[in-house]
């Protein structure tokens, strides 16, 4: 089954400009969820893979998402507010940026697993104003099971989803060349896009950006269907 609906290349001048961002809520279960409102885009992956650090880099805010060097942190779905200009749109717009709990973290435990599992499963699947979900690997570490696993279910549930490699500035030109086309080859028939990017020096975050803003002009163009 070909990914839904994957995101349009945008023009390499084409740059998003977040003019509000702010932190809103952190959910320990769905029923607690803020209703839902604007478009939004959820970031998913292991723990320490740098999620709350290209958080604070998408929203241009260095202390907006707490950065801990204790896995497991992350215990709920926190909840962010922006503000974006998205190229060609005249009008600033509201967004929404949702971290998932970390997954993989052995000091959990199984019960506290589970129940992470379960609130994800049903925020990914019952929220309707889901645009896009951000798959984030560690370039050090590259795809592993539960990636794939979650790339294939959220094309089953015709989710669209992005693969983010994180940390790429870690690695030489070289390397993030064969680590690009091994990527590629693994979730080729599940993800249609993958973006290198680095929280700490922004390195292709604006093309990561470019990714959702089409992504989130897929949604607008639907709906006017």
């Amino acid at each position: 089954m070909p990914q839904p609906d994957p995101p349009k290349r945008a023009t390499a001048s084409a740059k998003v400009v977040v003019m509000e961002a702010a932190f809103l809520a952190e959910s320990r279960s769905l029923a607690r969820m803020p209703v839902a409102g604007p478009p939004e885009i959820a970031i998913a992956g292991r723990s320490n893979v740098g999620k709350s650090t290209l958080l604070n880099r998408l929203a241009a805010r260095k202390g907006l998402a707490h950065v801990s060097k204790t896995p497991g942190r992350t215990r709920g779905l926190v909840v962010f507010d922006l503000v974006v200009r998205l190229p060609d749109v005249s009008a600033a717009e509201p967004l929404r940026l949702v971290d998932l709990p970390g997954y993989g973290y052995a000091k959990v435990s199984r019960d506290e697993r589970q129940a992470w599992q379960e609130m994800v499963e049903g925020y990914i699947k019952g929220r309707a104003n889901l645009v896009l979900l951000l798959v984030l690997v560690d370039a050090r570490r590259g795809l592993a099971q539960e990636e794939l696993q979650l790339m294939s279910w959220l094309q089953d549930l015709a989710i669209p989803c992005c693969l983010v490699v994180t940390k790429s500035d870690k690695l030489g030109a070289a390397e993030r060349g064969a680590l690009r086309h091994a990527l590629r080859q693994q979730a080729k028939d599940i993800v249609a896009s993958l973006f290198m990017v680095s929280g700490e020096t922004g390195e292709g975050v604006d093309a990561l950006w470019a990714g959702m803003a089409a992504a989130l002009e897929a949604r607008r163009e639907r709906r006017e269907r």
